[in-house]
């Protein structure tokens, strides 16, 4: 009989791959749609492709460098919140084992053990890693896998200039007449293929998310082409 193998990812580390997934769509798909109704509604007001590189460079740089420091802000907070929490629970290890060693029991409990075998297990957590089993049971962090600032930063820095780099060599590389349509047709199949990525890592339904995505985008498309169109005609 085949022993049944162990390689699968445990649930917290695929959670975690499967969050940095999630963003990684979400930060492209910010990407596309950010300077696609950049570049589309620049071209609204000129066909020159040096006004429309300048523009898109532009909005691809300040997005990505917006999108990598505010990443980096909101999980060096989270990295922050962790690690105090993790200093608390080690002073109350040292200053009251015995209560925090009730407290790991009653949680145990609370998951459906028996009294007897959660006090056990809560010994036997206890003994090995005192902190780790309270960090995990009871604060739900695991203390090896702490958030990193820099590398959230830099997956949002590299998911958005990935997202932009589409519908600015859609703007720029086609002939003048061809432009816009490229740009629109491009620009929307890569809105269907994020909202199908996001959908299938929520396990939600791929057509609602893929609609959201194709009205959100071509809206703002439309919105900014508009706007770039009575500028232009006013000759501002």
């Amino acid at each position: 009989m085949t022993e049944p193998t162990h390689d699968e990812a445990h649930a917290g580390a695929l959670g975690t791959r499967l969050n940095w997934l999630r963003a990684a769509v979400l930060g492209a798909n910010d990407g596309i749609v950010s300077t696609a109704g950049l570049v589309v509604g620049v071209a609204g007001a000129t066909e020159d492709r040096a006004a429309l590189l300048t523009a898109g460079l532009a909005g691809l740089l300040a997005g990505s460098m917006s999108m990598a420091a505010g990443e980096y802000v909101s999980v060096s907070t989270q990295r922050d919140s962790e690690m105090a929490a993790l200093a608390v629970e080690k002073r109350e290890l040292r200053e009251q084992p015995e209560a925090e060693l009730e407290e790991l029991t009653e949680m145990l409990r609370a998951r459906g053990l028996s009294r007897e075998v959660a006090r056990e297990a809560a010994e036997q957590l206890t003994a090995r890693d005192a902190l780790r089993a309270h960090a995990r049971v009871e604060l739900g962090i695991d203390p090896d896998e702490l958030t990193n600032p820099w590398h959230a930063a830099w997956a949002s820095f590299l998911a958005f200039t990935v997202g932009a780099l589409l519908p600015l060599l859609a703007i720029v590389l086609p002939p003048a007449a061809w432009r816009l349509p490229v740009t629109v047709v491009s620009v929307l199949a890569a809105l269907v293929l994020t909202g199908w990525s996001s959908a299938r890592l929520g396990a939600a339904d791929p057509r609602r998310a893929v609609l959201r995505n194709v009205v959100g985008g071509a809206l703002a498309m439309l919105v900014t082409y508009v706007t770039g169109r009575l500028l232009g005609a006013a000759g501002v």
